[in-house]
Protein backbone atom coordinates (compact mmCIF):
# COMPACT_ATOMS: atom_id res chain seq x y z
CA UNK A 1 0.00 0.00 0.00
CA UNK A 2 2.66 2.38 0.29
CA UNK A 3 3.18 3.32 -3.43
CA UNK A 4 -0.72 3.90 -3.51
CA UNK A 5 -0.11 6.32 -0.86
CA UNK A 6 2.76 7.98 -1.62
CA UNK A 7 0.52 11.21 -3.05
CA UNK A 8 -0.24 11.82 1.03
CA UNK A 9 2.87 11.31 1.71
CA UNK A 10 4.41 14.34 -0.50
CA UNK A 11 1.85 16.20 0.89
CA UNK A 12 3.51 18.74 3.63
CA UNK A 13 2.77 19.11 6.91
CA UNK A 14 1.59 22.63 6.84
CA UNK A 15 -1.08 21.36 4.48
CA UNK A 16 -1.95 18.36 6.37
CA UNK A 17 -2.59 20.50 9.37
CA UNK A 18 -4.48 23.13 7.10
CA UNK A 19 -6.32 20.24 6.15
CA UNK A 20 -7.37 18.95 9.39
CA UNK A 21 -8.35 22.17 10.62
CA UNK A 22 -10.53 22.49 6.97
CA UNK A 23 -11.90 19.31 7.61
CA UNK A 24 -12.82 19.95 11.71
CA UNK A 25 -14.56 23.15 10.13
CA UNK A 26 -16.72 22.21 7.81
CA UNK A 27 -17.56 19.29 10.34
CA UNK A 28 -18.76 21.48 12.59
CA UNK A 29 -20.48 23.58 9.85
CA UNK A 30 -22.41 20.57 8.73
CA UNK A 31 -23.70 19.06 11.72
CA UNK A 32 -24.97 22.66 13.24
CA UNK A 33 -26.99 23.07 10.29
CA UNK A 34 -28.13 19.28 10.34
CA UNK A 35 -29.00 20.56 14.03
CA UNK A 36 -30.55 23.18 14.04
CA UNK A 37 -32.11 23.60 10.41
CA UNK A 38 -35.95 22.61 11.30
CA UNK A 39 -35.60 25.63 13.74
CA UNK A 40 -35.32 27.81 11.25
CA UNK A 41 -36.29 26.56 7.98
CA UNK A 42 -39.25 24.06 6.96
CA UNK A 43 -38.97 20.93 7.94
CA UNK A 44 -39.16 19.18 4.74
CA UNK A 45 -37.47 21.22 2.65
CA UNK A 46 -34.52 20.45 4.36
CA UNK A 47 -35.14 16.73 4.99
CA UNK A 48 -35.39 16.77 0.89
CA UNK A 49 -32.02 18.84 1.15
CA UNK A 50 -30.30 15.80 3.06
CA UNK A 51 -31.58 13.21 1.17
CA UNK A 52 -30.13 14.11 -2.13
CA UNK A 53 -27.40 15.57 -0.41
CA UNK A 54 -26.74 11.55 0.46
CA UNK A 55 -27.50 10.53 -2.97
CA UNK A 56 -24.71 13.21 -4.33
CA UNK A 57 -22.13 11.65 -1.98
CA UNK A 58 -22.99 8.44 -3.15
CA UNK A 59 -22.29 9.70 -6.47
CA UNK A 60 -19.62 11.26 -5.95
CA UNK A 61 -17.63 8.39 -4.50
CA UNK A 62 -17.85 6.53 -7.91
CA UNK A 63 -17.31 9.62 -10.18
CA UNK A 64 -14.80 11.82 -7.79
CA UNK A 65 -13.16 9.11 -5.97
CA UNK A 66 -13.03 6.04 -8.88
CA UNK A 67 -13.39 7.94 -12.27
CA UNK A 68 -16.88 5.80 -13.44
CA UNK A 69 -19.29 8.77 -15.11
CA UNK A 70 -22.44 6.75 -14.44
CA UNK A 71 -25.51 8.76 -16.45
CA UNK A 72 -27.82 5.76 -14.79
CA UNK A 73 -27.81 6.17 -11.19
CA UNK A 74 -31.05 7.43 -10.83
CA UNK A 75 -32.32 3.50 -11.37
CA UNK A 76 -31.32 3.00 -7.74
CA UNK A 77 -32.90 6.40 -6.44
CA UNK A 78 -35.70 5.80 -8.14
CA UNK A 79 -36.38 1.93 -7.82
CA UNK A 80 -35.36 1.66 -4.39
CA UNK A 81 -37.83 4.37 -3.57
CA UNK A 82 -40.52 2.14 -5.13
CA UNK A 83 -39.69 -1.19 -3.52
CA UNK A 84 -39.26 1.09 0.06
CA UNK A 85 -42.84 2.20 -0.82
CA UNK A 86 -44.02 -1.48 -1.75
CA UNK A 87 -42.84 -3.07 1.46
CA UNK A 88 -44.76 -0.35 3.74
CA UNK A 89 -47.63 -0.46 1.78
CA UNK A 90 -48.10 -3.76 0.79
CA UNK A 91 -46.70 -5.76 4.01
CA UNK A 92 -46.62 -3.19 6.55
CA UNK A 93 -42.99 -2.98 7.22
CA UNK A 94 -41.23 -0.53 9.76
CA UNK A 95 -39.52 2.31 7.91
CA UNK A 96 -36.23 1.10 8.97
CA UNK A 97 -36.83 -2.25 7.18
CA UNK A 98 -38.39 -0.36 4.17
CA UNK A 99 -35.16 1.68 3.91
CA UNK A 100 -33.31 -1.43 4.33
CA UNK A 101 -34.98 -3.23 1.60
CA UNK A 102 -34.80 -0.35 -0.99
CA UNK A 103 -30.93 -0.22 0.31
CA UNK A 104 -30.33 -4.22 -0.75
CA UNK A 105 -32.69 -4.26 -3.93
CA UNK A 106 -30.34 -0.96 -5.12
CA UNK A 107 -27.17 -3.18 -4.10
CA UNK A 108 -28.48 -6.40 -6.18
CA UNK A 109 -29.44 -3.68 -8.97
CA UNK A 110 -25.96 -1.93 -8.58
CA UNK A 111 -24.66 -5.74 -9.17
CA UNK A 112 -25.79 -6.62 -12.22
CA UNK A 113 -25.39 -3.00 -14.20
CA UNK A 114 -21.57 -2.47 -12.53
CA UNK A 115 -21.12 -6.11 -13.69
CA UNK A 116 -22.04 -5.28 -17.30
CA UNK A 117 -20.66 -1.95 -16.99
CA UNK A 118 -17.10 -2.41 -15.77
CA UNK A 119 -16.25 -3.97 -19.31
CA UNK A 120 -15.82 -0.88 -21.10
CA UNK A 121 -14.54 2.60 -20.01
CA UNK A 122 -15.38 6.08 -20.71
CA UNK A 123 -18.36 7.14 -22.95
CA UNK A 124 -19.12 3.60 -23.53
CA UNK A 125 -19.46 2.86 -19.44
CA UNK A 126 -22.00 5.57 -19.56
CA UNK A 127 -23.72 4.95 -21.89
CA UNK A 128 -24.47 1.23 -20.99
CA UNK A 129 -25.16 2.79 -16.81
CA UNK A 130 -27.94 5.23 -18.91
CA UNK A 131 -29.16 2.24 -20.95
CA UNK A 132 -29.58 -0.09 -18.07
CA UNK A 133 -31.68 2.69 -16.01
CA UNK A 134 -34.14 3.53 -18.86
CA UNK A 135 -34.97 -0.23 -19.09
CA UNK A 136 -35.57 0.52 -15.27
CA UNK A 137 -37.58 3.30 -15.71
CA UNK A 138 -39.81 1.20 -18.31
CA UNK A 139 -40.55 -1.37 -15.47
CA UNK A 140 -40.81 1.40 -13.34
CA UNK A 141 -44.04 2.43 -16.05
CA UNK A 142 -45.21 -1.14 -16.31
CA UNK A 143 -45.24 -3.00 -13.19
CA UNK A 144 -48.54 -2.60 -11.30
CA UNK A 145 -47.48 -1.95 -8.16
CA UNK A 146 -45.81 1.37 -9.21
CA UNK A 147 -48.97 2.92 -10.05
CA UNK A 148 -47.57 4.12 -13.48
CA UNK A 149 -47.77 7.46 -14.40
CA UNK A 150 -49.84 7.91 -11.48
CA UNK A 151 -46.95 6.80 -9.34
CA UNK A 152 -47.00 5.37 -5.87
CA UNK A 153 -49.03 7.20 -2.98
CA UNK A 154 -49.78 6.79 0.09
CA UNK A 155 -46.61 5.30 1.35
CA UNK A 156 -46.85 5.04 5.32
CA UNK A 157 -44.48 6.31 7.11
CA UNK A 158 -45.15 4.62 10.67
CA UNK A 159 -43.24 4.38 14.04
CA UNK A 160 -39.66 3.82 14.55
CA UNK A 161 -38.74 1.07 17.09
CA UNK A 162 -42.12 0.41 17.31
CA UNK A 163 -43.06 3.85 19.30
CA UNK A 164 -41.60 7.10 17.91
CA UNK A 165 -44.33 8.28 15.47
CA UNK A 166 -42.52 9.41 12.48
CA UNK A 167 -45.72 11.41 11.05
CA UNK A 168 -44.59 14.05 13.54
CA UNK A 169 -42.13 16.12 11.59
CA UNK A 170 -39.78 16.69 14.11
CA UNK A 171 -39.24 13.48 14.21
CA UNK A 172 -39.14 12.40 10.81
CA UNK A 173 -36.41 14.88 10.60
CA UNK A 174 -33.81 13.87 12.87
CA UNK A 175 -34.86 10.07 11.29
CA UNK A 176 -33.46 11.49 8.05
CA UNK A 177 -30.65 13.33 9.64
CA UNK A 178 -29.30 10.27 11.35
CA UNK A 179 -29.58 8.14 8.51
CA UNK A 180 -27.65 11.02 6.23
CA UNK A 181 -25.28 11.28 8.55
CA UNK A 182 -24.90 7.26 8.86
CA UNK A 183 -24.32 7.36 4.84
CA UNK A 184 -22.05 10.64 4.63
CA UNK A 185 -19.84 9.10 7.63
CA UNK A 186 -19.86 5.63 5.77
CA UNK A 187 -18.60 7.17 2.69
CA UNK A 188 -16.07 9.33 4.74
CA UNK A 189 -14.65 6.29 6.14
CA UNK A 190 -14.19 4.40 2.71
CA UNK A 191 -12.61 7.17 1.41
CA UNK A 192 -10.32 7.46 4.06
CA UNK A 193 -9.31 3.69 4.36
CA UNK A 194 -7.13 1.72 1.97
CA UNK A 195 -10.13 0.36 -0.61
CA UNK A 196 -10.18 4.20 -0.75
CA UNK A 197 -6.68 5.17 -1.31
CA UNK A 198 -6.76 1.66 -4.02
CA UNK A 199 -9.67 3.79 -5.56
CA UNK A 200 -8.35 6.84 -6.04
CA UNK A 201 -4.89 4.85 -7.37
CA UNK A 202 -6.98 3.36 -9.95
CA UNK A 203 -8.98 7.20 -11.07
CA UNK A 204 -5.46 9.35 -11.47
CA UNK A 205 -3.23 5.87 -12.84
CA UNK A 206 -5.23 2.51 -13.68
CA UNK A 207 -2.42 0.90 -15.65
CA UNK A 208 -0.15 1.67 -12.90
CA UNK A 209 -2.52 0.29 -10.12
CA UNK A 210 -2.81 -2.90 -12.71
CA UNK A 211 0.95 -3.41 -12.44
CA UNK A 212 1.06 -3.08 -8.49
CA UNK A 213 -1.26 -6.13 -8.59
CA UNK A 214 -4.42 -4.73 -7.59
CA UNK A 215 -7.86 -6.50 -9.30
CA UNK A 216 -9.03 -3.07 -10.92
CA UNK A 217 -12.79 -4.34 -12.16
CA UNK A 218 -12.86 -5.72 -8.79
CA UNK A 219 -12.47 -2.37 -6.85
CA UNK A 220 -14.91 -0.75 -9.77
CA UNK A 221 -17.81 -3.17 -9.19
CA UNK A 222 -17.52 -2.84 -5.37
CA UNK A 223 -17.04 1.07 -5.50
CA UNK A 224 -20.33 0.99 -8.26
CA UNK A 225 -22.39 -1.21 -5.85
CA UNK A 226 -21.61 0.71 -2.42
CA UNK A 227 -22.71 4.28 -4.51
CA UNK A 228 -25.41 2.68 -5.58
CA UNK A 229 -26.98 1.03 -2.22
CA UNK A 230 -25.92 4.33 -0.55
CA UNK A 231 -28.15 5.99 -3.39
CA UNK A 232 -30.99 3.57 -2.65
CA UNK A 233 -30.86 4.30 0.87
CA UNK A 234 -31.56 8.10 -0.13
CA UNK A 235 -34.10 7.09 -2.49
CA UNK A 236 -36.35 5.56 0.43
CA UNK A 237 -35.60 7.51 2.59
CA UNK A 238 -37.11 10.43 0.63
CA UNK A 239 -39.99 8.31 -0.35
CA UNK A 240 -40.88 7.81 2.99
CA UNK A 241 -40.48 11.63 3.80
CA UNK A 242 -42.60 12.64 0.41
CA UNK A 243 -44.64 9.43 1.43
CA UNK A 244 -44.45 8.93 -2.56
CA UNK A 245 -42.43 7.62 -5.57
CA UNK A 246 -42.83 8.75 -8.84
CA UNK A 247 -41.45 8.33 -12.30
CA UNK A 248 -39.62 11.65 -11.74
CA UNK A 249 -37.21 9.63 -9.25
CA UNK A 250 -36.23 7.03 -12.24
CA UNK A 251 -35.85 9.56 -15.17
CA UNK A 252 -32.42 10.42 -16.62
CA UNK A 253 -33.35 13.92 -15.90
CA UNK A 254 -32.87 12.65 -11.93
CA UNK A 255 -29.62 11.42 -12.71
CA UNK A 256 -28.49 14.90 -15.03
CA UNK A 257 -29.12 16.51 -11.57
CA UNK A 258 -26.93 14.75 -9.14
CA UNK A 259 -24.23 14.62 -12.12
CA UNK A 260 -25.17 19.09 -11.74
CA UNK A 261 -24.75 18.85 -7.43
CA UNK A 262 -21.58 16.96 -7.46
CA UNK A 263 -19.88 19.43 -10.58
CA UNK A 264 -21.15 22.33 -8.53
CA UNK A 265 -19.88 20.99 -5.18
CA UNK A 266 -16.65 19.92 -6.24
CA UNK A 267 -16.23 16.56 -7.88
CA UNK A 268 -13.50 14.56 -5.89
CA UNK A 269 -13.86 16.16 -2.26
CA UNK A 270 -16.19 14.98 0.32
CA UNK A 271 -18.13 18.25 1.50
CA UNK A 272 -18.42 19.26 -1.67
CA UNK A 273 -21.61 17.25 -3.11
CA UNK A 274 -23.09 18.08 -0.03
CA UNK A 275 -23.24 21.91 -0.59
CA UNK A 276 -24.09 21.39 -4.54
CA UNK A 277 -27.07 19.60 -3.29
CA UNK A 278 -28.40 22.35 -1.26
CA UNK A 279 -27.50 24.85 -3.72
CA UNK A 280 -29.72 23.19 -6.27
CA UNK A 281 -32.50 22.07 -4.37
CA UNK A 282 -32.58 25.35 -2.70
CA UNK A 283 -32.51 27.13 -6.35
CA UNK A 284 -35.73 24.40 -7.86
CA UNK A 285 -37.57 25.98 -3.80
CA UNK A 286 -36.86 29.36 -4.40
CA UNK A 287 -37.64 30.01 -7.77
CA UNK A 288 -40.43 27.51 -8.08
CA UNK A 289 -42.64 30.74 -9.08
CA UNK A 290 -41.30 30.57 -12.45
CA UNK A 291 -42.18 27.53 -13.61
CA UNK A 292 -40.02 25.78 -16.13
CA UNK A 293 -37.78 28.39 -16.25
CA UNK A 294 -36.69 27.59 -13.11
CA UNK A 295 -33.99 24.83 -15.51
CA UNK A 296 -32.73 28.16 -17.84
CA UNK A 297 -31.70 29.57 -14.51
CA UNK A 298 -30.25 26.24 -13.14
CA UNK A 299 -28.47 26.01 -16.59
CA UNK A 300 -26.99 29.51 -16.37
CA UNK A 301 -25.49 28.51 -13.02
CA UNK A 302 -23.74 25.74 -13.52
CA UNK A 303 -21.98 27.02 -16.97
CA UNK A 304 -21.05 29.80 -14.37
CA UNK A 305 -19.84 27.40 -11.88
CA UNK A 306 -17.83 25.48 -14.38
CA UNK A 307 -16.53 28.68 -16.20
CA UNK A 308 -15.59 30.38 -12.38
CA UNK A 309 -15.15 27.27 -10.18
CA UNK A 310 -13.51 24.87 -12.23
CA UNK A 311 -13.08 22.28 -9.60
CA UNK A 312 -16.75 23.05 -7.85
CA UNK A 313 -17.20 25.59 -5.08
CA UNK A 314 -15.65 23.77 -2.41
CA UNK A 315 -12.55 22.24 -4.52
CA UNK A 316 -11.70 26.00 -5.50
CA UNK A 317 -11.61 26.96 -1.94
CA UNK A 318 -9.59 24.23 -1.65
CA UNK A 319 -7.19 24.94 -3.68
CA UNK A 320 -6.93 28.59 -2.55
CA UNK A 321 -6.12 27.51 0.71
CA UNK A 322 -3.97 24.50 0.13
CA UNK A 323 -6.10 22.25 1.51
CA UNK A 324 -5.46 18.81 0.33
CA UNK A 325 -9.10 16.62 0.77
CA UNK A 326 -12.25 18.36 1.55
Amino acid sequence: MTDIAEFEEDVPAQDRGRTRIGQAVLWILLLGFVLLAPFFLYPVFVMQLLCFALFACAFNLLIGFTGLLSFGHAAFFGGAAYICGHVLTAWGFPPLLGIIAGGLFAAVLGLVVGALAIRRQGIYFAMITLALAQIVYFFALQLPFTGGEDGLQGIPRGYLLGFINLNDSLNMYYFVAVVFLVGFLAIYRTIHSPFGQVLQAIRENEPRALSLGYNVDRFKLIAFVLSATLAGVAGSTKAIVFQFASLTDVHWSTSGEVILMTLVGGMGTIFGPVLGAFIVVALQHVLTGIGSWVQVVIGATFVACVLVFRRGIIGEIARLLKLHSV
